[in-house]
Formats: C-alpha cells, structure tokens, sequence
C-alpha cells in the first residue's frame, strides 16, 4: 500500500457544477483519505489567496463562466497553489490554452478514474517535492536555491532547460524515465510530440556531469527511457 501525500489540514478544493461527476470524484478521493470540498469559484479563490486549499481541480466551464479568467487573476496575484483543470474542451488548442492561463495540468472528459487520482496525487507529490532545497545523489549535488550544480568540488554549468531536466532526473533516482514523461513534466507538452529534443538534451547534459573513465550517471534503459543511475 503507498503512503498519499500530506496536505494537513488544507482541503482539495473541487470546483465543479456537474453534481453526478462531482459526487463521483469527492467519493473517489475522500475514499483515499484525502479531505475534499466542493466550492464555487469565487469561494476556491478566496481560500487560494489565503492558503486555505492543498489543490484545486477546476472544470473549465461552470455554470456558463469560464473558470481560467479567474485562475489566471489568481496566477498574477502570485497564488501558486496547484491547479487540475478538468473540461469536455479537448482539443490541444484548448489543453494549451488551459496550461498558459496557469493550469499544472489539464485533463479532458471523460476520463478514467485511476488517470484522474494518478494526476491528482502526482501535484501533490509536487507540492511536497519544491520544499527540499538540496538534492544530492552520489558526488552529485544540486542547490535548487543557487541554483547550482556540483560534481564533487567541481561547479557544471547548466542552461535553464539542462538544469531542470537534471532535477527531475534527481528527484527520480534508479527509476525508469520515459520520453513521454520527460516532455510532459519538464517541457510541459501534455500532447503527444514525434521529436528527439529528449535525446538532444541528455546527450549535452551528459558531456557536462558525467567524468571521463567513469560510467555515465543517466544510462539508456532499452526499450524504455533512461535512469539515473546511482550507483555509478
């Protein structure tokens, strides 16, 4: 049985005029142990801007009112609680258009339950996730603060998208890696994408972390992605 992810005493906020998918998903979750109330979105909002939810899962349309107006206001205010955008809009200009108003992710009806939970608790472990500083594997550290990266008393020098796309490979130690998860979580492409923009970074970001004589730290794993390796 795996352990969900804290969210004290703040509620999942679920924002939804469907009463039949709203009972649905409040059951699904309050099934799992999490603390789920429903609100309009003036009232998720106002609990946003004062701290007062672990997450949001937003329907896109409710009641006739389209709900990114408000979570992009919120976005400019600086409120940076986690946002699930569910809608029967489903096509990719609608998906993109939901991730720029601020959505962490946006998921198109109908949709399967697990899918759902899945991409719930994953913003969750997120959120618990940006509270670590330092992530450290090996004589390999990141100071996610600095913004630094150290291969033993050496500093590596990374671009922005090599700096994130190590971190996420740190934050995942000896786990396997897929391309797909790369372009979603670390380029936010949350359709699917024919490119080798996976390859082409690791590549360069191998020649900056790995030593000469020694195994690379992110090994192909055939057939399926990449890993980190932490025992190299």
């Amino acid at each position: 049985m795996t352990q969900k992810p804290s969210t004290g005493a703040r509620p999942i906020l679920l924002v939804e005029d469907e009463k039949e998918m709203a009972d649905e998903i409040k059951g699904e979750l309050e099934g799992l142990g999490y603390v789920v109330r429903t609100a309009s979105i003036a009232e998720a909002a106002d609990a946003a801007r004062v701290g007062d939810a672990a997450m949001i899962i937003m329907d896109r349309i409710v009641f006739g009112e389209d709900s990114l107006n408000t979570l992009e206001a919120l976005r400019k205010e600086g409120v940076k609680v986690p946002v699930l955008v569910i809608s029967g809009l489903s096509s990719i200009d609608e998906r993109v258009h939901g991730l720029k108003a601020g959505g962490d992710d946006y998921l198109a009806k109908p949709f399967a339950m697990v899918e759902f939970v899945a991409r719930v608790e994953a913003l969750l472990r997120r959120l618990e996730d940006v509270r670590t500083t330092k992530l450290r594997v090996g004589d390999l550290e990141m100071d996610l603060i600095e913004q630094t990266v150290y291969r033993g008393d050496t500093k590596i020098d990374l671009l922005p998208r090599e700096f994130k796309l190590l971190e996420y490979f740190l934050r995942h130690p000896g786990r396997v890696i897929t391309r797909a998860m790369l372009l979603e979580d670390v380029w936010q492409y949350h359709f699917s994408l024919e490119t080798n923009v996976v390859d082409v970074h690791i590549s360069n970001l191998r020649k900056k972390i790995d030593v000469k004589g020694f195994p690379s730290l992110i090994v192909n794993v055939r057939g399926a992605g990449f890993m980190l390796n932490a025992n190299a």
